[in-house]
């Protein structure tokens, strides 16, 4: 930070109030970052190109108009937003040094992030549901997983996720801060730093900053244990190993997908006291920009009804029309 910004953080309004902006400080004294920046500009190019192309398979082709690729579907576009929140804003913070973001931006970004990180994490419970009710209950899961039932539970995923993440938004913008810069050790507009460097008292946004990791990925990720806990007693019931095999291969997509979200956050919150704060920073900035590129790839290529979709629809020549 230069000698003019460390000033201005340091200088004490005469009314507590807003800042001005605040100074994202993360991956700082990271030596040879340029390098990270560049990786990171990749993995949102293809994230971008790998979820629109499952989005684009979905719609095309007919066969995957099921419920539960419309919760495919729902995961692809939050990859997108996920990726979209996160990375184009890094690129800027740190590789163009845009580092002061004003005041309502920085709301805007936090609000974005949190919202498209909350709703990957109870799409993939909802996923979750979708494989309990086919392999537990294979005879009803046409009459309980409906187009209906499955759009109305995204629905109020979105609901849900929307009115906890404005909430948050809101109390963090009734906070008064005593400087006009106020410094946020993250590499976004995150909350909990944000809350923290406020002059006011912050309670609310304390209850919050507890509450919501409880909510938001504590209790999908236990909903999506008790559920393979569930399928692995159905699959240990049946005798047939061939009807074994394909029950299992149905779940192997989403076990994936869940441990590459679920595993190094996981990992990061649990040893944040015994890792640095560059190396916390990094591994989150990774659990938010690898997930949303990896996702894709591993539905086309895990999934084999995906596949048969895809290669009839290359048949076809829908996607590259001959020219005559």
């Amino acid at each position: 930070m230069s000698e003019l910004t460390m000033n201005l953080d340091f200088t004490e309004n005469s009314n507590i109030s807003t800042p001005s902006y605040f100074y994202i400080s993360g991956f700082s004294g990271i030596p040879h970052m340029r390098y990270y920046y560049i990786f990171m500009f990749f993995v949102y190019i293809i994230s971008l190109l790998g979820n629109s192309c499952l989005m684009l398979v979905i719609i095309i082709d007919r066969n995957l108009h099921t419920p539960k690729y419309i919760a495919v579907f729902n995961l692809s576009l939050t990859d997108i937003c996920e990726s979209t929140a996160v990375i184009p804003q890094l690129l800027d913070t740190f590789l163009f040094r845009n580092q002061l973001i004003p005041y309502g931006l920085c709301l805007v970004n936090m609000f974005s992030v949190f919202v498209s990180i909350s709703t990957q994490s109870l799409t993939l419970a909802v996923l979750s549901f979708d494989r309990l009710v086919a392999i537990c209950l294979p005879l009803r899961y046409h009459t309980i997983v409906t187009h209906r039932s499955m759009l109305v539970i995204i629905g109020v995923t979105w609901a849900m996720v929307l009115f906890m993440v404005s909430a948050a938004t809101i109390f963090i913008s009734r906070l008064s801060f005593c400087r006009v810069i106020v410094v946020i050790n993250s590499f976004y507009c995150d909350h909990g730093p944000i809350y923290r460097s406020a002059c006011s008292n912050n309670l609310p946004n304390s209850v919050i900053s507890s509450l919501y990791p409880i909510l938001i990925l504590g209790f999908p990720a236990l909903f999506i244990i008790f559920s393979y806990v569930c399928i692995a007693v159905t699959l240990f019931k049946i005798t047939t190993p061939q009807d074994r095999q394909r029950a299992t291969k149905t779940c192997t997509a989403h076990l994936i997908v869940v441990a590459i979200f679920y595993v190094p956050i996981t990992f990061t919150y649990a040893l944040s006291s015994f890792i640095s704060t560059n190396t916390r920073i990094i591994n989150l900035s990774l659990t938010s920009a690898l997930p949303p590129m990896l996702n894709p790839i591993i539905y086309t290529f895990k999934t084999e009804e995906f596949m048969v979709s895809l290669k009839r629809i290359l048949k076809r020549r829908i996607i590259f029309p001959s020219t005559k």
